[in-house]
């Protein structure tokens, strides 16, 4: 019985854990580029009361045995890189990816997160930064006297100036792909760090191997579907309900074996 209220507890902190992860994911539901997580859990060890194959008194082997489990724990969690739908913004700097790349920025300390938010501005310079006034990577700077700005589908970025009779190419946007993206470290503002689990980026132009092609003018919204997340959130406040209630039970019975002495 005793076991039993600690196994009931793991399974309690597991639902916990469970449904600050869905909180999170419905908490960023209108999130540029912001990817899904999921948790996913592991039983503990097992206390073997009889192993497998052992031989019984008359000499057989036993076909099964014993095992009690100690309860659950956190395996991972995980982020979930399915592409998120695509809103249409007419904004010239606004760029979404139809792949598997990732935008790169610079930050402060000089090193390159990687993101899918392609919200992109211009700081006071000209150059093209993130929301937070990260520089995009490689850097793209916009003239002044720019009349439009057009991104292809290769990441070639162009202006029209007046009195140019072709457009001016200022550069080329290019994307970050990773062996194992499930292994990117979130860093918060919808960037991503590499790891050593995610392996190092491959960088090159859009539209080439896996990376995806660029799209002006539109945005890849969160990938998080709310009816999923209200199944799943329900799913586990069963859960956690049930793991309760195999407490309170624990509970009664220790309580009827102390009653015995009276």
């Amino acid at each position: 019985m005793i076991r039993a209220l600690y196994t009931a507890a793991t399974g309690m902190n597991a639902q916990d854990i469970n449904v600050a992860t869905i909180s999170n994911n419905i908490a960023n539901v209108n999130s540029t580029g912001y990817k899904k997580s999921r948790a996913e859990f592991q039983d503990l060890l097992y206390q073997n009361l009889r192993l497998v194959g052992t031989l019984s008194p008359n000499g057989n082997q036993i076909p099964t045995g014993s095992q009690l489990g100690l309860g659950t724990k956190l395996g991972s969690v995980a982020k979930i890189y399915t592409q998120g739908d695509f809103i249409q913004t007419q904004n010239q700097l606004d760029a979404a990816i139809t792949g598997k790349g990732f935008f790169q920025i610079a930050l402060p300390d000089g090193t390159i997160a990687y993101t899918r938010a392609g919200s992109f501005k211009m700081n006071n310079t000209g150059q093209v930064v993130t929301a937070d006034g990260l520089p995009l990577e490689p850097a793209i700077t916009v003239p002044q006297d720019a009349l439009q700005i057009s991104i292809d589908e290769n990441g070639s970025v162009s202006v029209t100036q007046p009195g140019a009779t072709a457009p001016t190419v200022l550069g080329t946007i290019q994307l970050a792909t990773f062996q194992n993206r499930a292994g990117l470290q979130a860093i918060g503002n919808n960037a991503f760090k590499q790891t050593d689990a995610s392996g190092a980026p491959t960088v090159g132009n859009p539209n080439s191997d896996d990376r995806g092609k660029t799209q002006q003018g539109f945005l890849e919204m969160s990938n998080v579907s709310v009816v999923e997340e209200m199944v799943n959130l329900i799913s586990a406040q069963r859960a956690y309900e049930m793991n309760s209630r195999t407490v309170q039970t624990a509970d009664e019975m220790l309580q009827t074996a102390n009653n015995m002495k009276r």
